[in-house]
């Protein structure tokens, strides 16, 4: 993870959230209706909800629509069966890509999955072709304009908390956890400090260097894959 910086792909995709609003509601509706679905509407007891629900207000989400996607999820509305899914492939450049989705209709979500990927010079692979370059990780974003606490200082109580490493940049701390971990280190932080960003995610162990001609391509397409209806997250390992 050292030397790689989430923070400002985040910043960009809160940017251009905000200039689609409705779209992103209704995905994270789609997180929370399935979250609620596998593990109960009691956020005490189902951290999925809970870290979706979170998810969702941290954009602004309304609390009626939260509560809606919860008691619909609750009433086993007829009709509404999402799966989750990823799809894996290779985007300009060699760059491994991974597409979370939840989808009511796997045969029109994979082929419009495969229809971004060939456009912009990619291709659709095989399940496991990339995941094995990533591993899921608790990421979690402290903006330093408002801190009254050093580097060092920030830095010990992060790993007294539980971290497994913490990157700083000019405008943040980024703090990397291990998926079991992270609730409990998003928690200690959010009892001290304000947080931008706190997510599980997959995180690249290793990460690609793609010639200029081909970062446009690439950008391209996570705008393309992003603005699927069906897909929910987008990782990738271009550096």
């Amino acid at each position: 993870m050292a030397g790689h910086s989430k923070w400002h792909n985040i910043k960009h995709k809160k940017n251009a959230k905000d200039a689609k609003r409705g779209k992103v509601f209704m995905k994270l509706a789609k997180e929370i209706y399935v979250a609620a679905k596998q593990g109960g509407s009691d956020l005490e007891t189902n951290a999925s909800l809970r870290l979706a629900v979170d998810k969702a207000k941290a954009n602004n989400m309304p609390n009626d629509n939260i509560e809606r996607a919860i008691q619909k999820a609750s009433g086993n509305v007829d009709g509404e069966n999402f799966e989750e899914f990823t799809y894996e492939g290779y985007g300009p450049g060699g760059v491994a890509v991974m597409v979370d989705v939840l989808t009511d209709n796997k045969n029109r979500t994979a082929s419009e999955v495969r229809h971004a990927f060939n456009k912009n010079n990619g291709n659709l692979g095989e399940n496991g072709c990339v995941a094995f370059m990533f591993h899921r990780k608790g990421y979690i974003v402290v903006e330093r304009s408002d801190l009254q606490v050093d580097e060092d200082d920030f830095m010990l109580e992060a790993i007294e908390a539980g971290c497994e490493e913490v990157e700083t940049n000019e405008d943040v701390f980024e703090v990397f956890t291990t998926a079991e971990n992270f609730e409990q280190v998003k928690d200690e932080l959010a009892d001290k400090y304000s947080l931008a960003a706190a997510e599980l995610t997959m995180i690249a162990d290793t990460y690609t260097p793609v010639e200029d001609s081909l970062q446009e391509s690439m950008g391209l397409l996570i705008e393309m894959l992003e603005d699927l209806d069906d897909v929910q997250e987008v990782h990738h390992n271009m550096q």
